[in-house]
């Protein structure tokens, strides 16, 4: 079941009596949520406070334009619940917020939760957020579509390293009176719908010229520029191949972020720019200023998982145990939400592996059972748990766990079964 509300706010909420420059307001809100079999309390609790905030910025009355998605699923018996907002938004425009009143109920034997608040709203800085926003889905827009192409960009990566004769001109037909930062628009957006690297490149080299205050240029020819390198890398390129197409995308987005010291698309790619470089602290460090600007900007904790996980992979590779544990800690005692624990299984399973190494029998299995958790035909994990519960003696969970990894193939298992 999928329920799709738009909501679209036409007026400006006027100022408080008494104070003509108000910029906050002050609302009451009350929410429920119907706890799904997925859920955790955590989870629960998280999600009616945030429909609670939902509504305190929906009251104040600002222009704003949001989908809000309320999705539902029974598979197996299980219900699962995925709720989707521009949480970003809440973040910027919600400046305290109160529980005046928290409550549970059942309602067809699942838990209700109810809540009401008092929100302050900052309108200034919600107008702000919604502007970032829209800027922000169509860069977003853009990575999605570089990550799609292949076949089509690497033949155009081919056409690229041929030398052109002559000089190129790429022409715009200009609008009607429409000034430099107009036409500077048109053509970033001209660039992100293109699918020719060579055009991307010179409708945003023309735009950042048009308008040299005007961030996206910077970005989505930041983002060519990576694609380009890494098509080169997947063609088995030399570096000096594609090194100048990381340097440019460098430079693109350190001085996206000299214009924009917050902007979470410009602080991704220098992060980026830093793992091909295998500058992985820091490449870490920028992955965490994005996350610590926006929590929910899901791409850069993607990448901070990759990255901090190879970082540890490299420093176990050269027995370097003392580091490589600092940085696996540094991940995962971190206060990353439960929806990220999956792709977390990596560098748990590393970690157990540390501890195993410095003994630590009892922390290694806590993290060997979280993996298993994760996914419980994990052969590896099996194996080694047996193992330490066997140096333990608890020969039944040993015993549990031999017989699973024997199930699925591992013969090293079969041989510890009596």
């Amino acid at each position: 079941m999928i329920r799709v509300l738009i909501l679209t706010f036409l007026s400006l909420l006027l100022p408080l009596a008494g104070n003509a420059n108000a910029t906050e307001t002050t609302i009451l809100a009350e929410s429920r949520y119907v706890m799904a079999d997925g859920d955790t309390l955590a989870m629960a609790e998280e999600r009616v406070l945030q429909r609670a905030q939902r509504k305190a910025v929906e009251e104040a009355g600002v222009y704003l334009e949001s989908t809000f998605h309320d999705y539902e699923a029974v598979r197996n018996g299980t219900s699962t619940q995925i709720s989707s907002l521009e949480i970003r938004t809440l973040a910027a425009a919600i400046t305290k917020t109160d529980i005046l009143e928290s409550r549970r109920s059942f309602e067809n034997d699942r838990p209700v939760f109810t809540v009401r608040i008092r929100a302050v709203v900052d309108l200034d800085q919600l107008q702000n957020a919604i502007r970032r926003w829209h800027s922000e889905e169509r860069l977003a827009a853009h990575f999605r579509q570089l990550q799609k192409e292949n076949t089509e960009l690497k033949a155009q990566l081919r056409e690229m390293q041929t030398p052109v004769s002559g000089v190129r001109t790429l022409i715009i037909e200009q609008p009607g009176h429409a000034g430099p930062q107009n036409l500077a628009r048109r053509l970033v957006d001209d660039a992100v719908h293109s699918h020719n690297l060579r055009q991307k490149i010179d409708l945003t080299s023309q735009a950042a010229t048009l308008d040299s205050q005007y961030v996206d240029p910077l970005i989505v020819r930041g983002q060519t520029y990576l694609r380009l390198a890494s098509l080169a890398y997947a063609n088995k390129s030399r570096p000096s191949e594609y090194s100048e197409y990381i340097d440019n995308a460098r430079m693109d987005f350190d001085r996206a972020l000299l214009l924009d010291t917050k902007n979470l698309w410009a602080l991704l790619g220098q992060g980026d720019v830093s793992t091909w470089l295998d500058r992985h602290e820091a490449a870490e460090q920028a992955y965490k200023q994005a996350l610590e600007i926006d929590p929910f900007f899901d791409i850069a904790r993607q990448r901070l998982i990759r990255v901090t996980t190879a970082q540890a992979r490299a420093l176990m590779s050269g027995k370097q145990w003392a580091p490589a544990l600092t940085v696996l800690n540094r991940l995962l005692d971190s206060s990353t939400p439960d929806s990220w624990i999956p792709l977390q299984k990596e560098a748990y399973l590393l970690r157990a592996e540390l501890h195993h190494k410095q003994h630590q029998s009892a922390r290694a299995i806590d993290d060997l059972s979280v993996v298993l958790g994760i996914d419980p035909s994990h052969v590896q994990a099996l194996l080694l748990r047996g193992k330490l519960y066997q140096e333990h003696l608890q020969g039944r969970l040993a015993k549990e766990d031999f017989e699973q990894a024997c199930i699925l193939g591992a013969s090293a298992a079969c041989e510890q079964l009596p």
